[in-house]
């Protein structure tokens, strides 16, 4: 497949996903809890299954969040694959915040390339390839079949802003010592410094459409809760860094648990 119609299934993949976690979402739903105590629903296991099955259509690896975990002797031989997260934010969705997405990333010899991450509730889509940029799109329900269409339709990121003063994004669910510390910085650095509250990948998000400037997460994440946005974020000319290598974050590392990250802007 060329790189135009790995973008568009993996597009219409999470428009599936999103489908199918919207109708788990109106509905009744019981939680129940991982061997981690994290919650997990319906939701995620149909959404899994309905993206996995329209990736597998590409004839590159799939791992996701949701499915069988490949055992890293084998996946280490992976130089292509779809690192995925069906439903990321499922305490939101637990919470009917509508703050929850879907995550489908491309990495390509450990890096992020290609990210597609779409909002259910808000029908918001954000998409990137590092050969076109990244790109959001709101309203969007049915499947694609032309990328230069959808692009043209699309607002390029970063949107243009008229702010002055420095935003930092941080989670709702998750805020450690370390990030108020951080926090507490940029108020000295930058003095007018507000605080935007976001759940899911929607933080990496906000700082690729510019309406962010940062987002330090000095607490625990896996590799798809960050991988599709990271490549948003990197092909909009922000940055995802390393705290401890002070490099880009890299994926597909034998302990799939992420180190703590910035995302900021230059």
């Amino acid at each position: 497949m060329t790189r135009e119609e790995l973008l568009i299934t993996a597009i219409n993949a999470a428009l599936k996903g999103g489908e199918e976690i919207l109708a788990i979402y109106e509905s009744e739903f019981e939680v129940e809890r991982k061997e981690d105590k994290t919650p997990l629903t319906l939701a995620d296991t149909n959404a899994h299954l309905a993206i996995a099955k329209l990736l597998d259509e590409t004839n590159l690896p799939v791992l996701s969040e949701e499915g069988k975990q490949t055992p890293y002797e084998i996946r280490k031989t992976w130089n292509q694959f779809w690192m995925v997260d069906p439903l990321d934010g499922t305490r939101e969705f637990v919470k009917r915040n509508g703050e929850f997405t879907v995550n489908i990333a491309l990495i390509e010899n450990g890096e992020a390339t290609m990210g597609v991450i779409y909002v259910p509730v808000t029908e918001e889509l954000y998409f990137s390839d590092l050969s076109i940029g990244a790109y959001k799109i709101s309203n969007l329900q049915s499947p694609i079949s032309n990328l230069k269409n959808l692009i043209v339709d699309s607002e390029k990121l970063p949107l243009k802003q008229t702010r002055k003063n420095f935003i930092v994004v941080g989670s709702r669910s998750h805020m450690s010592a370390e990030t108020e510390a951080y926090m507490n910085e940029q108020q000295t650095k930058h003095h007018e410094v507000d605080i935007l509250s976001k759940g899911s990948s929607l933080k990496l998000c906000m700082v690729a459409e510019g309406c962010a400037d940062s987002y330090p997460r000095f607490a625990p994440t896996m590799e798809w809760d960050t991988a599709a946005g990271q490549a948003i974020a990197i092909a909009s000319g922000a940055n995802v860094i390393n705290w401890e290598t002070k490099k880009r974050m890299l994926y597909n590392k034998e302990n799939l648990l992420n180190t703590w990250f910035l995302v900021e802007r230059d």
